[in-house]
């Protein structure tokens, strides 16, 4: 660190970050880290989330994670929620299909159909 400025820009990346996982925004990316999932690449899949996110510098998204779901052979598991929709669960997503349901999905509002294993209210 060499400038007060450097430590201003290094501050704000650590904001950013912890506000995207403390889970006070409209939208929610979970993503299924139970072993199952770990061993099926899910630490690929979150990865590619925040990624995808910081990318595209979107705000009013959450990430964060939950313990195995009980669909093991649908792993890795990853779930979107808006607000006035219902839960979509998508199943064996990859980084790149990860990539692309935070631009579908989060995005544009498309549901990735070929990829849903389930959708709840």
């Amino acid at each position: 660190m060499k400038s007060l400025e450097e430590l201003e820009r290094i501050r704000k990346r650590a904001q950013e970050a912890m506000r995207i996982r403390e889970g006070e925004q409209p939208v929610k990316i979970v993503v299924a880290m139970g072993t199952c999932g770990i061993a099926a690449g899910a630490r690929e899949v979150m990865t590619a989330v925040l990624e995808e996110l910081a990318g595209r510098s979107l705000t009013g998204v959450t990430v964060t994670q939950t313990g195995c779901i009980g669909l093991c052979e649908q792993e890795p598991m990853l779930t979107v929620e808006k607000p006035g929709r219902p839960a979509v669960t998508y199943g064996q997503v990859s980084g790149d299909r990860a990539r692309r349901i935070v631009a579908q999905h989060v995005v544009n509002d498309v549901v990735v159909g070929e990829w849903v294993v389930a959708a709840r209210r």
